[in-house]
């Protein structure tokens, strides 16, 4: 209840900025260029909404794909073997050093130079982003693993379960509900850090927003919408993690 008071204080401030900005009578606003009471507003507020879809869909199929992946790379960091745990930690150390923005634009201009490979601006960024976010998740689910007491897979082994269906059945349903929390951060971090691909051409919020601002050079005004929609859509987001939590009993405390 608190965080949602917290979240919803947020947008108000927000909003009462905006409102505060506009009023002002020094400086010409032109908050016309956004109203949706003209219709030249109505179809730029169209056009910034226009990108939710994308952004939505990129940060979704990138956060997917840097789960799965995430959790094979943090499978040898728990191996007892030393050569399986440095493969994890230079997969970790050298994919955390490299700048996202600096990812995106290598995997687009890049991979079709060494590999050959067409790639369009959705998939450049959803392999950039996913890539960036799987050193992050092989961290988490390693930490989630290694919080699992050792008497669960001793017991798991005392009925004779493989490792893999000690892992399936027995440690990662465990894991899962704790790392949730971090889970669900990544993917508000996912969904702004897709603001970045916009460099390359994806016709996202942010991209949209700048394109906006090229034809009608209001920065203040379009930039301050496109701030009200990562708002919103990331209010949302947090909210249904949440209820996720409360669902899988990942907010109780043992």
């Amino acid at each position: 209840m608190n965080q949602r008071k917290g979240h919803l204080i947020k947008l108000g401030m927000v909003i009462g900025m905006a409102f505060l900005v506009s009023g002002c009578k020094e400086v010409n606003w032109g908050w016309y260029v956004v109203s949706p009471f003209t219709n030249s507003g109505q179809t730029n507020l169209q056009f910034l909404l226009g990108g939710l879809w994308n952004t939505v869909l990129l940060s979704i199929t990138a956060i997917a794909i840097s789960i799965i992946l995430g959790l094979l790379v943090a499978l040898p960091g728990l191996s007892a073997q030393k050569a399986w745990r440095t493969v994890n930690r230079v997969y970790v150390e050298t994919v955390r050093a490299v700048p996202i923005l600096v990812l995106i634009l290598w995997v687009y201009y890049g991979l079709p130079v060494i590999a050959g490979l067409q790639i369009n601006v959705f998939w450049a960024g959803v392999v950039a982003l996913a890539l960036s976010d799987s050193a992050f998740q092989a961290e988490i689910f390693r930490a989630g693993i290694q919080s699992i007491d050792k008497g669960q897979t001793e017991a798991a082994h005392s009925i004779n379960l493989s490792y893999r269906d000690t892992l399936r059945y027995v440690i990662l349903p465990q894991a899962i509900r704790r790392v949730l929390p971090a889970l669900g951060n990544q993917l508000v971090y996912m969904l702004k850090m897709s603001s970045l691909v916009s460099v390359i051409g994806m016709q996202e919020l942010t991209r949209r927003a700048n394109e906006l601002v090229v034809t009608e050079y209001r920065p203040l005004e379009i930039y301050t919408v496109l701030i009200l929609e990562y708002l919103v859509l990331i209010l949302i987001v947090s909210a249904a993690v949440r209820r996720l939590e409360r669902k899988m009993g990942a907010d109780q405390r043992s």
